[in-house]
């Protein structure tokens, strides 16, 4: 068994390395080839110089030929191989949510209540189903009926349970762990989220970003420059006699002119940046929202949740004057009993630590639920009265003439850093709820992080000013938006976007949906609804809000890896220029000068021809490592990082070129090639 065991892992590498070695020489057909057009002039030569070779009327010249094509097929082979590597990176999260998706069966509800065994292919939108304890989700969907406990480790990774009521979305995958829920199906087959989310981690469903199609654009036109100055070269070379430059010679040239490096590379940068969000548990709709997220200007946070760790807790009564502490204690008990967020818990607990549990009776009434536009909760009682808890200025707007003393407690409590919630009967006020919030740790040094980038952060909340403002001095955000609808949150979104900033949220109601896909980056929560999710361009299946800082970083690496491998690709060719033109003309009489340019001491023209499409070829490979794990990011401003960019990798791309042709040169004279 141990030795099978240790075998599996082997298995697996083989069988994987064979896929990345097939897909390789897969995409060396001309077809897929040509929407690379700096590599895709590389394979024309090839095929050019391999003519040469075939047609050579010499021993030497067939050799010279030959060894020139093997180094250029050698240089499109690496280009290929970089893209099937980073492609097959992706791979192995797509089997981990392939395997999610593995077929289940579901019970189908008939509109007499009866339900019949169906094969999970077979639903459709609208359909519904029953699951039960134990059941795997056969598609996605939306809770009607029930409220249970679900397991998403399948797809999260995450061992602990999800609590699902109507209104939530399941995802097909996953398993009930608890009671059973009625379920509506919202998508037909192969249109689920896994099914998305694998054709993107996959990349079969990978689109060039705006960047990576400019970039291109700029390369292709690049090429078509060095196309041009080569064919019109053979002419004006053939002036100075018939055999000064032959055509081999001439596709060389081309190849170390045009920028091979980045242009073998661009491709794979694209792709390792989708699945180093994938990594963390993030997937992207699209490359573009990946890379949006390395551009943004301007974070927008929750507070609750996202800057405070979310659970706040009921710590205090403070009555008005004239009211005692018992009142008020089971007025907020009768107002939170339905309420089943963590901070409604809390207040009961704290309400009946305070008065004796015997003497209290379940109020009967209509329980009011918490809403976003009123901002409070609370009971409609049998006997005609109101209780009402919730923002103090509600309550303020509620009551008839709210004593002063609220005002100054819910302030107090404000200074604080703690959140006051005003408690009322009918139309008086009895006084407030203090609930206390916490800061995540490290979220004040990462904040300054991204201040050192530009980027500004503003923490948007339902709050009042005073206790938003305590919050955000404590964990450092440059601003605050207290006192805050879902519709301010757009307003607030359309307001940077129109300064022309790019703009990055989280949310994971349908009333954020608007927001997430107003905003340029929106991370939707695993968790939260369907209408979230379809929204935004991007899911966190760990449904962790704080993770859209790590999606910035992850997009900021992107685009600083792609910037400094372009510098280093331009850079490296000027080392590239002294190796072949004194080499080229090294027959011409007139342009004997040139050689004061083999500054390497290059020994023979065709020895220094060989040394730079060698290196040319080795340095891509050599840079696959940076391609696909990404340069290393620190946070700093745009300044300073193309500083840094032009400094390392421009410096390096000059003097890194001129040692390996150098070195390729002497190895090659050991060989009696230079």
């Amino acid at each position: 068994m141990a030795t099978s065991a240790m075998e599996q892992p082997k298995s697996d590498t083989v069988a994987r390395l064979r896929e990345i070695l097939y897909d390789t020489f897969v995409k060396l057909n001309p077809q897929i080839m040509l929407h690379n057009p700096v590599m895709f002039v590389v394979e024309v030569g090839t095929v050019v110089t391999l003519w040469l070779t075939l047609t050579a009327h010499n021993a030497s010249s067939r050799e010279y030929d030959g060894l020139v094509t093997a180094i250029l097929f050698i240089t499109v082979v690496f280009a290929t191989f970089a893209e099937a590597y980073a492609e097959s990176r992706g791979r192995a999260q797509a089997e981990f949510l392939r395997r999610s998706r593995a077929s289940a069966r579901a019970r189908l509800l008939k509109s007499d209540g009866s339900w019949d065994w169906v094969e999970g292919e077979t639903l459709r939108h609208g359909m519904r189903i029953r699951i039960e304890a134990g059941d795997t989700v056969a598609g996605d969907g939306v809770v009607l009926e029930g409220v249970a406990a679900m397991d998403e480790s399948a797809i999260t990774g995450e061992s602990a349970s999800v609590i699902k009521a109507p209104g939530d979305s399941v995802t097909g995958g996953t398993v009930l762990l608890s009671d059973q829920l009625v379920v509506e199906i919202t998508t037909d087959p192969g249109e689920t989220f896994l099914d998305r989310m694998i054709a993107l981690v996959e990349g079969a469903a990978r689109q060039k970003t705006p960047n990576e199609i400019a970039l291109s654009a700029l390369l292709g036109v690049l090429t078509l420059i060095f196309v041009l100055v080569v064919v019109t070269l053979g002419p004006i070379a053939r002036y100075y006699g018939a055999h000064t430059v032959d055509t081999t010679t001439l596709v060389a040239l081309l190849v170390c002119l045009i920028p091979t490096t980045i242009g073998a590379l661009l491709s794979a940068i694209g792709i390792a940046g989708m699945n180093r969000v994938a990594k963390i548990n993030v997937v992207a709709k699209s490359g573009r929202a990946v890379e949006a997220s390395g551009d943004i200007d301007t974070l927008i946070l929750d507070k609750t949740g996202t800057i405070t760790i979310g659970n706040r807790m009921a710590t205090e009564f403070l009555p008005v004057p004239g009211v005692t502490v018992k009142t008020l204690a089971e007025a907020s008990w009768m107002a939170s009993l339905a309420d089943t967020t963590p901070e409604g818990r809390s207040v009961v607990e704290l309400a009946e630590s305070i008065l004796q549990e015997e003497s209290l009776r379940e109020p009967v009434g209509e329980a009011v639920p918490f809403s976003a536009h009123t901002r409070m909760s609370g009971i409609d009682l049998i006997d005609g009265r109101r209780i009402r808890k919730g923002a103090v200025d509600a309550i303020v707007h509620l009551v008839d003439q709210p004593p002063p003393a609220l005002r100054e407690t819910a302030d107090g409590v404000a200074r604080d850093g703690s959140t006051p919630l005003a408690v009322a009967i009918d139309h008086q006020a009895l006084g407030i709820i203090r609930l206390k919030d916490i800061v995540k740790s490290g979220l004040k040094e990462r904040f300054a992080e991204f201040r050192a980038m530009g980027i500004r952060t503003v923490m948007a909340t339902g709050d009042n000013r005073i206790t938003a403002q305590v919050i955000a001095a404590e964990a450092g955000v440059d601003d605050v938006l207290a006192e805050v609808n879902p519709e301010g949150k757009l307003a607030l979104i359309q307001q940077e976007q129109g300064e022309g900033k790019l703009v990055a949220m989280t949310g994971d109601g349908t009333n954020d949906a608007p927001a997430l896909a107003q905003a340029d980056v929106g991370l939707a929560m695993n968790i939260g609804t369907m209408a979230a999710k379809e929204a935004g361009n991007m899911v966190d299946l760990e449904s962790n809000p704080t993770k859209l800082l790590d999606v910035i970083e992850v997009g900021k690496q992107l685009l600083i890896t792609r910037g400094a491998l372009t510098t280093f690709s331009i850079a490296n060719d000027v080392a590239k220029y002294f190796a072949i033109v004194p080499a080229m003309f090294a027959s011409v009489p007139i342009l004997r000068g040139l050689s004061a340019l083999n500054i390497m001491g290059l020994k023979t023209p065709h020895g220094a021809i060989l040394s730079a499409l060698i290196f040319n070829a080795l340095i891509i490979p050599a840079l696959i490592p940076f391609a696909v794990k990404g340069v290393r990011y620190r946070p700093q401003s745009a300044d300073r990082l193309l500083l840094r960019n032009i400094f390392n990798w421009g410096f390096l791309g000059v003097i890194i070129p001129f040692i390996g042709i150098w070195g390729i040169d002497r190895v090659l004279g050991l060989f009696g090639l230079a």
